[in-house]
């Protein structure tokens, strides 16, 4: 198994972040376009029609405002993504765990640089609300 973990910063709060992290029509202007809601056990899907993509999520943890976790299946993976947040003075940290992997593969490495992409993306989203 290959799990991805991956630390992020924003000068924003950490209830701005959790709001990007959880609400719908901010997290489809830098994940994907998305039918999420923060509720434990709530299906949902994440879909980019640009590249024919649609994961499958069913989220499992709901924390507010320090973790999340949901499912992420699409294409060959079968995953989990965790997103624990904390906040020291204007800082708040981001980690992010993408477990289950089955190796460092292409899929991995896509996750990878996927997540790492869209999380600039979600850098300009806090900075401009």
């Amino acid at each position: 198994m290959a799990d991805l973990s991956l630390d992020f910063q924003f000068k924003s709060s950490i209830d701005k972040v959790w709001d990007a992290l959880t609400q719908s029509e901010t997290l489809s202007q830098w994940v994907m376009e998305n039918n999420f809601k923060p509720i434990e056990g709530y299906k949902c899907q994440f879909r980019n029609e640009e590249i024919d993509l649609v994961v499958d999520s069913e989220v499992l943890v709901v924390d507010k405002p320090h973790k999340l976790s949901y499912t992420w299946v699409g294409g060959p993976i079968d995953t989990i993504v965790t997103w624990t947040l904390t906040q020291e003075g204007e800082t708040t940290y981001l980690h992010l765990d993408h477990t289950g992997f089955e190796e460092e593969n292409q899929a991995f490495m896509g996750a990878k640089y996927g997540w790492a992409s869209m999380v600039d993306q979600l850098k300009t989203v806090l900075e401009e609300s």
